[in-house]
């Protein structure tokens, strides 16, 4: 501690342009409190310079505040003059006094264009002059109502305490109800009531408007997400097929230089063929993205899963399709739509990871799609593995990051049932339940 009771720490804040905070400072009279303001206004005064070398906006008042504050100066006017009638003076106080009371009440009316930048400031001040002026209750009122605006509730109730810190003395004086004195005091208390649950209000009321546009925000977000989510699952579960088979015929033909004719011819139209239906698909996608108020695209149901099969045989899969399920025209209910899109999905993808991931065009291919009314629906696919065996992927094979897996995964979901998949032996098996409401 130093001479002037300053120690260490404070000289390395006043160094440091910080405000000194040592307890010391409160018991050094005007002295202390003239260095303490001084270092804490210095203080703020380089954060701001700090903040607009960052770049950071400067807020300022714009035309809506400007209006405000003036209309909010005009209240506090126009409820002085209308008062001041109704205000109870003291006959004994000279016209001087009034005057000058009158001119205190003018200067804190204008001091309410400070309420934004110092609040609470502002209504402590006021509060504090309101005993040697009548003239203040409109000020206060305004200042009592910015702070409870703006301002967490902790602060408004230290403000309201300060407020209503004279009416229990008032009460316990028992005051006549005949005197002017009382109509007043319980006039202004009141008002002072008024204005900071009117604050309160306004300020809940602002709250809600936030936290609704942040919700709006939130779930418009989601929903871009959503789309953005369904738009690449469509993507990949309509071209991976298709890219698949172009993959497998075009590699055919760079190993098999010495292929005949008839099987060139073959593989060509497989490939143009695969190739167009690509670009229908990718052309109705993009349809439907642009004008999506057209209505949607067609959707594959289950049945359109032997027209699947039948395209990947055309292309040399060798593929065993069961389909053990009822006729749509003999159940009651048929299939829900939902589910057959997924299922069609879930062979499609099945069909493709098979081409990518298997040991050759030619490997065997199982398909079993059983299921009935109130009894559910099961898809399972099986492949076997490449020439590495489980672990190693064969050479060659066209690549793939899983997001098919994860899409069905999320498609399965979507409709209220389950999917497995992962080695069973020497096969990859992609097994889901889907639900077939009776």
């Amino acid at each position: 501690m130093g001479l002037l009771g300053i120690d260490r720490t404070e000289r390395r804040n006043s160094r440091a342009g910080r405000p000194v905070s040592h307890p010391t400072e409160w018991r050094r009279g005007p002295a202390g409190w003239v260095r303490r303001t001084t270092g804490w206004v210095r203080h703020t005064r380089e954060l701001a310079g700090a903040g607009a070398a960052r770049g950071e906006p400067v807020r300022r008042r714009g035309a809506r505040e400007w209006a405000v504050d003036i209309g909010a100066f005009l209240f506090a006017g126009c409820f002085l003059a209308l008062s001041a009638d109704a205000v109870f003076i003291d006959p004994d106080v000279s016209e001087a006094a009034l005057l000058l009371d009158q001119l205190t009440g003018g200067l804190a009316c204008g001091a309410l264009f400070l309420r934004r930048r110092l609040p609470v400031l502002l209504a402590v001040a006021l509060l504090l002059a309101e005993p040697f002026s009548h003239f203040l209750a409109g000020p206060i009122m305004v200042a009592l109502f910015t702070v409870a605006v703006s301002r967490p509730p902790r602060v408004t109730a230290c403000v309201a305490v300060l407020a209503f810190g004279p009416l229990p003395l008032f009460l316990a004086g028992a005051p006549s109800s005949d005197d002017p004195r009382t109509t007043s005091a319980l006039t202004y208390f009141a008002l002072l009531a008024c204005a900071i649950g009117w604050g309160l209000y306004v300020r809940s009321r602002r709250q809600l408007v936030v936290s609704l546009r942040e919700r709006a925000a939130r779930a418009a977000t989601e929903a871009r997400r959503e789309a953005r989510e369904d738009v690449a699952r469509e993507m990949h579960d309509v071209l991976a097929h298709r890219l698949s088979l172009l993959s497998v015929h075009a590699g055919a033909l760079e190993f098999n230089p010495g292929a005949s004719a008839d099987q060139v011819g073959r593989a060509a139209a497989v490939i143009r063929d695969s190739a167009h239906q690509a670009l229908e698909d990718l052309r109705e996608i993009i349809g439907v993205l642009r004008a999506p108020e057209d209505g949607d695209r067609p959707q594959p149901v289950l049945a359109d899963v032997e027209r699947l099969a039948a395209e990947s045989r055309q292309a040399g899969a060798r593929i065993t399709l069961e389909m053990d399920v009822p006729d749509s025209a003999e159940t009651a209910p048929p299939v829900p739509a939902v589910v057959g899109r997924t299922a069609y999905r879930i062979v499609q993808e099945g069909l493709t990871n098979a081409r990518k991931h298997g040991p050759g065009p030619e490997a065997p291919v199982s398909v079993t799609v059983r299921g009935a009314s109130g009894q559910g629906l099961t898809v399972e696919i099986r492949n076997p593995a490449g020439p590495g065996g489980p672990a190693a992927p064969a050479d060659g094979t066209i690549p793939g990051a899983g997001q098919g897996l994860i899409g069905l995964k999320e498609r399965a979901s979507l409709a209220g049932g389950t999917l497995e998949h992962g080695w069973d032996g020497t096969d990859y098996r992609l097994y889901a339940t889907l639900p077939w409401p009776g």
